[in-house]
């Protein structure tokens, strides 16, 4: 759904640095003998103790960081995978995408991409297939792994904690009517990338990812979702929405009303160019 929002859950971990080393060299009194100075030793900050998985984060994120906390090659644990034997639902087809849960992991000295990707599995079935999770799935004529997949949708659009219960009734909303999802979140993850806005050249993409294109959910979660996201997946807040738009920070407007949507939608656009030409005007000295 185009709904102009920024992205979000752009948290980043404190990740491994190293500090930089410094070397000087003098010629002197014309000779070609280099006069060594100090030079700093090689130091390495110690390597964190926990890992961070925020809400929202995709299994290429989670992938890409466990490589560089671990001092890893990167690429090492997304090809751990084809060793693992996940418990994953048989949906997901060995693919863990919604199921490495946001937590924080412990980070032992023996810790490996296998056991740390095995861990974030084992927390999300937990939370995943006790009773409330696999009740309101049903309740909304679901199994588990659609629910999760709806809350990552959630996850991905909405602004606020407070606005996930209506986006999740906006998606079921349009599942019941038999529209198309038309989530710009969806339209992102088919392209690999995150985006503040999505062009109509974007939506004709050819991905099962396109809900512009293709009716019903994705065929995965499109991110890790958090509990808030997943409670609001099971228990949507109760309304008659199907549209939905960012008009400023803080403000999303719901409706069911397609006229009154384009009307936010081009608030929201008007919005976002005063905010950018704001943004360009050079500064006063």
């Amino acid at each position: 759904m185009q709904t102009n929002t920024p992205s979000r859950n752009s948290i980043r971990l404190t990740r491994r640095g190293r500090l930089a080393l410094a070397t000087l060299g003098a010629v002197v009194a014309g000779t070609a003998v280099a006069v060594p100075l100090l030079i700093m030793a090689d130091e390495e900050e110690p390597r964190p103790e926990t890992l961070v998985v925020p809400a929202g984060w995709r299994a290429s994120q989670v992938y890409a960081t466990i490589d560089k906390t671990l001092d890893l090659p990167a690429g090492t644990t997304k090809k751990s995978l084809a060793k693992l034997h996940l418990k994953l639902p048989n949906e997901a087809e060995g693919n863990p995408e919604g199921y490495l849960f946001p937590d924080t992991y412990p980070l032992p000295e023996n810790a490996t991409p296998q056991k740390l990707l095995a861990r974030m599995v084992d927390t999300a079935n937990k939370k995943f297939n006790g009773a409330p999770v696999a009740a309101g799935a049903q309740r909304n004529a679901m199994n588990v792994y659609q629910a999760v997949t709806v809350a990552s949708i959630v996850q991905a659009e909405a602004a606020t904690r407070a606005d996930m219960g209506k986006v999740a009734r906006v998606i079921f909303n349009r599942l019941e009517r038999g529209m198309p999802l038309q989530m710009d979140s969806t339209v992102d993850y088919a392209l690999s990338r995150t985006t503040a806005r999505t062009t109509p050249a974007d939506t004709e993409v050819d991905s099962p990812y396109n809900s512009y294109r293709r009716m019903g959910l994705p065929p995965t979660p499109i991110d890790n979702p958090g509990e808030d996201a997943v409670r609001a997946a099971i228990n949507p807040t109760p309304g008659d929405w199907l549209y939905f738009v960012t008009v400023r920070p803080g403000e999303t407007r719901f409706t069911a009303d397609l006229a009154e949507h384009q009307r936010n939608v081009a608030e929201a656009e008007a919005e976002r160019k005063k905010s950018a030409e704001k943004s360009a005007r050079p500064s006063s000295p």
